[in-house]
């Protein structure tokens, strides 16, 4: 019996039994299950037809409720949110605009970025555990011990740049502190260095960022160079914020 012929055989005896007529209503079941999946999609000609369906039902409908009944509830409840919201929201606002107004300086020495961080410290160290100045005058809290300096890392001999640590520490309070990388190329970079503070990606995390970090963002973005002029420094700040007179 030739190839041919089995085949033929085969054929005409599954026609026979069903087998064939069973497979192809199979896939016909599984094409019209897929068709109804597809016109039934979020884009699919039937979710469409029943989308403009409710809508011709619901709109007319709300448009013509009366909700005045609601308008005063809803007065209080959107004054309770802002109340709730307002301060987180007023930071990010004011971080936002503040980084909107450029730099306008080219470079920055080291000592005026450490200066600038000393009125960071006066204004918002921590005053627990401070002794109370008398002197004959308005009370006043004692000076907090700050220093900066230049952690230079140890580069392989073949790199072509310099990479080091930036680093501003307060004694009293920790939270104070700052550690700021930044890199130059010896070759092209004429003594300037690049600060690589890191980048906000999201801008929620604006409402959390201090004066400082916000401006070290602001120098990082507008590409301003960092000068060392100095390989460290230390110096004294005083608190602003004044004690209470006791008279104990």
């Amino acid at each position: 019996m030739s190839l041919e012929n089995s085949i033929k055989d085969v054929i005409s005896m599954k026609l026979e039994d069903g087998t064939v007529e069973k497979l192809i209503g199979q896939q016909l079941e599984k094409g019209v299950e897929n068709a109804l999946e597809n016109l039934f999609r979020s884009y699919g000609d039937i979710t469409k037809i029943i989308e403009t369906k409710v809508k011709s039902v619901m709109i007319p409908y709300l448009e013509s409720y009366d909700y005045s009944e609601y308008i005063t509830k809803l007065d209080s409840v959107l004054v309770d949110v802002l109340k709730s919201s307002a301060l987180e929201n007023k930071k990010l606002l004011e971080n936002f605009k503040d980084l909107m107004i450029p730099e306008q300086e080219k470079t920055i020495k080291v000592t005026e970025l450490f200066q600038r961080w000393m009125e960071y410290v006066g204004k918002n160290v921590e005053t627990n555990g401070l002794e109370v100045c008398y002197d004959g005058g308005p009370p006043s809290y004692e000076y907090v011990e700050v220093s900066f300096e230049v952690d230079y890392n140890e580069e392989r001999s073949w790199s072509n740049m310099k990479h080091a640590v930036l680093v501003f520490e307060c004694e009293h309070d920790e939270n104070m502190n700052y550690e700021i990388k930044i890199h130059t190329w010896p070759k092209y970079d004429k003594g300037e260095w690049t600060i690589e503070h890191n980048s906000v990606h999201d801008i929620n995390s604006l409402r959390h960022l201090d004066e400082f970090s916000m401006f070290l963002m602001k120098l990082q973005q507008n590409g301003t160079k960092l000068i060392l002029d100095s390989d460290g420094e230390s110096d004294e700040v005083e608190p602003e914020a004044e004690p209470e007179a006791s008279f104990s």
